[in-house]
């Protein structure tokens, strides 16, 4: 059953004439003796239909019908709405007014622990609000399992006249819901900004941290909401406190990875270098790389920051270039790959880079596996290189390369002796102690 669509055939005579808000029909019923607890498909009954629909007149007849006016008044729908809430929801204030001093909960929760309070301020209704919190209504209450209160719900709403009346009237500042958010993160979270300039004019902790470590300018800085960086910097917010458990990620670090280039631009002067090289730290090097963010990347650089950085067991690289280097393998196609190595040869980059690009060749095309496999190492480019520099003779010559100023295991690599081994090749010269012999 639809607990949210009430279906006309379950609303009762009297519950539609309080809907309709049908002064005389309902007298008409009443006078019948009609009941007027008859529960809908919702479990709505008549006080809940006047209290929803506005009806004045019908609700003060339907409370007036009964002998225990209190009790009625506390009825609850299927999910644990009492007339109050509904009323309260909708903005219906003098409702409102004459449930209170009917005897109405100002603090009756719904199956979700929703309160008339926070439905007043989730809807704006600053006027009902009032009439609450005089009647006793929690302005510290939560709204539901995870904790959020109204001044989470009128942060969020940037709702400036609300959030000021709830702090005069003793709203904490401080509350945090189940996830050790305050209302001051939300403004942060959420680019906020008239919320989060009345919450720290009040005196909010700039610093505080949820439980996962972050603090709001971590938050704002990942969110890229820069006047609220701003503002946050300038009321005292660190943007050296680590946010989180292993010490490395700071503010710097999410403007970096998010591709924020004028809120790091804000902080890297701010920001204490001790997380560029530092051990057991990461430098936002990484997170520019990481996020694929060009300009920030070289904003970094520009700024003195180390391109080699540290060891990053977070990320599980050696260094930025290794992350840049996987990253570009890991996005590029294997004929992409072959034509960018026709240009490099694999086998000068570092050892962490080799292996990338041989785990990748293992897992990809043939093409690119015999590609990888043809390419010459370093060593015999250079040889290659020495040997197109001298004269055809003394090509010829085995005397000659042997007296070349190079130590004389590279001799014996020029003559390409291990070539001419591996083939067995018979009467290979080889050079002992400078002098060419004959191989048995």
């Amino acid at each position: 059953m639809d607990f949210t669509e009430a279906y006309s055939d379950t609303c009762s005579t009297v519950g539609l004439a309080a809907r309709e808000g049908n002064v005389k029909v309902l007298r008409k019923l009443l006078k019948k003796g009609r009941s007027v607890d008859v529960a809908d498909n919702r479990g709505w009954m008549p006080i809940h239909e006047a209290a929803y629909h506005n009806s004045v007149e019908c609700l003060r007849m339907l409370i007036h019908a009964v002998d225990s006016s209190e009790n009625y008044i506390k009825t609850k729908t299927f999910e644990g709405f009492c007339a109050l809430h509904l009323a309260a929801s909708q903005g219906h204030w003098k409702i409102v007014q004459i449930l209170l001093e009917a005897g109405a909960d100002p603090n009756a929760t719904t199956l979700e622990e929703t309160t008339p309070l926070f439905l007043a301020v989730e809807n704006g209704q600053i006027d009902v609000l009032r009439l609450l919190l005089r009647h006793g209504a929690n302005v510290n209450g939560s709204h539901s399992m995870c904790g959020w209160n109204a001044l989470h719900q009128a942060t969020f709403q940037e709702n400036a006249e609300i959030i000021k009346l709830l702090l005069k009237k003793g709203a904490n500042k401080e509350c945090q819901d189940d996830f050790g958010i305050t209302p001051l993160f939300v403004a942060a979270q959420y680019g906020k900004l008239e919320s989060l300039s009345i919450l720290i004019s009040s005196g909010a902790n700039v610093n505080c941290q949820a439980l996962d470590k972050a603090t709001p300018l971590f938050i704002a800085a990942q969110e890229g909401h820069i006047e609220c960086v701003e503002l946050l910097v300038s009321s005292g917010a660190d943007p050296d406190l680590y946010c989180n458990e292993d010490n490395w990620q700071l503010p710097i670090h999410a403007a970096a990875q998010m591709g924020h280039t004028k809120i790091l631009d804000l902080l890297i002067p701010l920001t204490n270098r001790v997380c560029d090289t530092g051990p057991d730290k990461v430098s936002p090097v990484y997170s520019a790389v990481f996020g694929g963010h060009e300009e920030c990347l070289e904003m970094l650089l520009q700024h003195g920051y180390s391109p080699d950085a540290q060891m990053c067991l977070i990320f599980g690289f050696s260094s930025p270039m290794c992350m840049a280097f996987q990253k570009e393998i890991d996005s590029v196609s294997d004929d992409t790959l072959i034509f960018t190595l026709e240009f490099t040869n694999w086998r000068r980059l570092p050892p962490t880079i080799e292996k990338m690009l041989s785990t990748r060749a293992s897992s990809s095309s043939w093409a690119l596996q015999q590609h990888i496999a043809s390419v010459p190492s370093l060593a015999h480019l250079c040889r290659l290189e020495i040997r197109s520099s001298l004269k055809p003779e003394h090509l010829r010559s085995d005397s000659f390369i042997c007296q070349l100023p190079l130590p004389r295991s590279h001799h014996n690599y020029l003559l390409y002796a291990e070539v001419l081994r591996m083939n067995e090749v018979p009467e290979l010269a080889v050079i002992q102690d400078g002098e060419i012999s004959e191989a048995t």
